[in-house]
């Protein structure tokens, strides 16, 4: 924590010039994007191998007909069929996964009173007129929605409704485009329910608003830069 509470610091310090007073917000941010750019060949090779699970749904759906009655065979034809074409089911999670760790780090680190037994510092700066350590229920309750620190989060509100929205209509297109099963599959045997998730999943970026509510603004304001870089990569990568 003390040694990640030090890169903050100093990416606060270099841009103070430019940023002033929300230099470690500006430092927040960068740090995001430098994450999502050491995250990024991991999302390229996601969107390389969901094109590739893709285009093996024709081969999936043929080998369901041929192994209807045998739910071990069909199992193990489809995991052949993806070591085959070298695909792995797993491979969308691993950028998802590989930033869990920075979200947490910088959660704590804007939670904690004492970092390595000394005060935290980093409490004490602020994005505008808003604490980087407190929530949206602080705001509200220092000075209410429309006061410095509610402006605050009412813009970021804005901002992640805005790229929920283009990321909602985005997943749409993408659903229409790669249409999936009602009963999906998963490890080559169907799943019934599936289909009513997959319904959901178009609505999943708008849970990002209630993590916003709830955390750091420090920490929100890295899911608003991961959340944003995401929807952007997708649109390039998917296109």
């Amino acid at each position: 924590m003390s040694v990640f509470a030090s890169l903050v610091d100093h990416l606060a310090d270099l841009l103070q010039p430019l940023f002033g007073a929300s230099a470690a917000a500006a430092a927040i941010v960068l740090f995001t994007a430098l994450v999502r750019l050491l995250v990024h060949p991991l999302s390229r090779a996601a969107a390389r191998g969901q094109k590739a699970r893709a285009e093996l749904q024709p081969r999936i759906a043929e080998l369901r007909r041929t192994h209807a009655k045998n739910p071990e065979r069909l199992q193990r034809a489809v995991l052949d069929l993806h070591t085959e074409a070298k695909v792995s089911p797993l491979s969308g999670c691993l950028p998802s996964l590989c930033q869990i760790p920075a979200f947490f780090l910088l959660y704590h680190l804007f939670s904690s009173t004492s970092i390595g037994g000394e005060a935290n510092a980093l409490l004490s700066h602020q994005l505008l007129a808003a604490p980087l350590g407190g929530r949206w229920a602080d705001a509200l309750g220092d000075g209410g929605p429309f006061g410095g620190a509610g402006l605050v989060y009412a813009a970021l509100f804005a901002v992640v409704a805005g790229v929920a929205f283009f990321s909602y209509r985005l997943t749409r297109r993408t659903m229409a485009d790669r249409p999936l099963l009602p009963e999906a599959e998963a490890d080559g045997q169907r799943v019934p329910g599936l289909g009513a998730i997959t319904g959901v999943m178009p609505f999943m970026s708008f849970f990002t608003l209630v993590t916003v509510a709830v955390v750091p603004l420090a920490a929100a304001l890295y899911v608003v830069t991961s959340t944003t870089w995401s929807v952007v990569e997708r649109a390039v990568l998917y296109r």
